[in-house]
């Protein structure tokens, strides 16, 4: 049931990505393990503020929720037929950073860039580490 629940929800955040049996079930694999809809519940409510997060990390979760400007080199990747976060949320973030920005939207392209479209993902990490 994970797996088909998973392969629907591929679908849905990543509509124009043709992937096969194989690629999916390399990573249906992780859907096995005992504690995957615990965590996952727990990753959700935790992004909207509905569960505690480790308290390990409050002090840096204090320090981030303080929105600090970020001065490193950064590029942002974003698939513009993201159906989970649409491409709109990404817009306006340069004023989130001191050093360089720089936003790419990859069209027809969903949640997962990585896979979705590697060279152009590639491309951008190499750009990156080409600034720093």
């Amino acid at each position: 049931m994970r797996s088909e629940i998973g392969k629907l929800l591929w679908k849905l955040w990543s509509p124009n990505w043709a992937f096969d049996e194989e690629t999916y079930r390399r990573t249906a694999k992780s859907f096995d393990n005992p504690d995957f809809v615990d965590v996952v519940i727990h990753s959700y409510s935790h992004r909207i503020r509905n569960a505690a997060g480790d308290p390990r990390y409050a002090p840096i979760e204090a320090q981030l929720a303080a929105l600090p400007k970020i001065g490193v080199p950064t590029i942002i990747i974003h698939g513009a037929d993201d159906a989970v976060n649409p491409v709109q949320k990404s817009e306006g973030h340069q004023r989130f950073f001191t050093g360089h920005y720089e936003r790419r939207v990859f069209e027809k392209v969903g949640h997962n860039p990585p896979q979705e479209a590697p060279e152009k993902f590639a491309r951008a990490v190499l750009d990156l580490c080409g600034r720093t």
